[in-house]
């Protein structure tokens, strides 16, 4: 899982060179930004973006929305990692509504504060991002994050944008990897896909609301993208996610990646830019196949 233990090994490691990384972000960050203004892969119509609100039983939760200029499209919602919304996460965000989706990242943290909480993993780090998030993340449980879902799932079938006919997909990173389980047991009748990108959490015996034990109240197909760092801590774990997804009859693709715990985010030290588009293709794939058809 995202931990401080993570970042003591890319240090000792020498994987994180900041400052690179940085600049490639940055460099990707302007590429995304433009294409809000460009031509879409799933079609011509732009894509539009703005900062929303959504109301929730706890409040009101801001979030990035952005889709096609035009047209209707399947949703998707976005929970982001440990470092929470920005300007990473829209980067990704517009990339897949290039796809033909309206995509939702929320700010899982809105009961502490707006977004951005960090402006980048870098400033995680340099803010004590661990000793912040794990007193925000109290709020997070099973519970809330339902809750978040459900009121989330509820904003985007109203939005005109949306079409409420084609099913909504999720996907999460780190901390929001197992937020994927909980949003599609929220909404089972409205969530058909669910992405977990090096999720934390996903297997945890002690306790009844673990991941694994929800997937037999959900309707989704399932991509478990595990990182090998994380594997090597568990290795049992990704043995007893297949067998709960096979026991609930769900469709699951559980892999672990040649790459460390992070490695889809791309401004996170672990990021790995051939490991992420293999796993970037994977979740197209089942977006594709389960929202598009």
């Amino acid at each position: 899982m995202c931990d401080r233990d993570n970042l003591a090994e890319w240090a000792r490691s020498g994987g994180f060179d900041w400052s690179g990384n940085r600049r490639q972000f940055s460099a990707m960050a302007a590429m995304g930004a433009l294409s809000a203004c460009a031509a879409t892969a799933h079609g011509d119509a732009a894509l539009a973006e703005d900062m929303v609100r959504v109301r929730t039983p706890d409040g009101q939760m801001d979030a990035f929305y952005v889709r096609p200029s035009s047209g209707r499209h399947p949703a998707i919602l976005t929970w982001p990692d440990i470092a929470g919304l920005r300007d990473a996460f829209k980067v990704m965000a517009r990339r897949l509504a290039g796809q033909g989706y309206a995509v939702l990242v929320v700010n899982p943290y809105y009961r502490s504060g707006p977004a951005p909480i960090f402006s980048d993993f870098a400033d995680f780090q340099a803010s004590d991002g661990f000793a912040k998030a794990g007193e925000m993340r109290k709020e997070l449980g099973p519970d809330a994050i339902m809750r978040d879902a459900g009121a989330a799932i509820a904003w985007l079938d109203e939005r005109t944008e949306v079409d409420p006919a084609r099913g909504i997909g999720t996907n999460g990173y780190c901390m929001g990897g197992p937020f994927t389980v909980f949003t599609a047991a929220a909404a089972p009748d409205r969530v058909r896909a669910a992405a977990s990108l090096h999720g934390a959490g996903l297997v945890k015996e002690d306790d009844s609301q673990s991941p694994h034990k929800l997937l037999d109240r959900t309707r989704a197909s399932y991509l478990f993208a595990i990182a090998q760092n994380d594997d090597a801590k568990d290795p049992e774990a990704k043995t007893v996610l297949r067998r709960a997804a096979e026991a609930a009859g769900r469709p699951a693709e559980i892999a672990v990646y040649p790459a460390d715990h992070g490695w889809t985010v791309i401004d996170a030290p672990a990021y790995e830019q051939q490991a992420a588009e293999k796993a970037w293709q994977r979740m197209s794939g089942l977006f594709a196949r389960t929202l598009q058809a």
